[in-house]
């Protein structure tokens, strides 16, 4: 597992970086959408993000 774990990190990082780089304006808007968000809309997104990298792990393990 470990070995998988450096480079999804990795890749995860490279793709997190294409949006400020490309487009900076629309990833900031994109920022502060996200700060005007209840707390209970951000943890539904943080539940939903959680359930499908978990599920899509054990589907591709």
């Amino acid at each position: 597992m470990l070995e998988r774990l450096g480079p999804a990190l990795a890749l995860m990082l490279v793709l997190e970086g294409v949006m400020p780089l490309f487009s900076p304006r629309t990833w900031r808007a994109a920022i502060r959408r996200i700060t005007d968000l209840a707390d209970g809309q951000i943890r539904f997104f943080g539940l939903s993000s959680i359930v499908a990298g978990a599920l899509l792990f054990w589907l591709l393990s």
